[in-house]
């Protein structure tokens, strides 16, 4: 028998059972299961909403939006040229 498990008579007397000693291991492992899950998905989904909401405020109208939008694509632009420039330099670098 595994040392994990605790010896407890059967009830005829003879012999172990190992199901007390099995169920002492997975009982842990079931309430891991039910209570810690669930709470690490709830913080996920309200952290998600957090930063979700806080992206765009509910005050911000139709312009700050459009001009939030306007600025991240000016950011993906500049660094889409950023790149192609650091391709081009490290290139440089390697092959002289």
């Amino acid at each position: 028998m595994s040392p994990t498990y605790r010896r407890t008579r059967s009830r005829g007397g003879v012999g172990y059972s190992g199901v007390t000693g099995y169920a002492a291991c997975v009982i842990p492992w079931i309430i891991f299961a039910l209570v810690v899950v669930p709470l690490v998905v709830v913080s996920f989904v309200a952290t998600r909403r957090r930063t979700a909401a806080g992206e765009h405020p509910a005050s911000e109208d139709a312009e700050a939006r459009a001009r939030t939008e306007q600025e991240f694509a000016e950011a993906e632009a500049y660094e889409a040229t950023w790149r192609e420039e650091d391709k081009e330099r490290h290139r440089q670098e390697r092959f002289p």
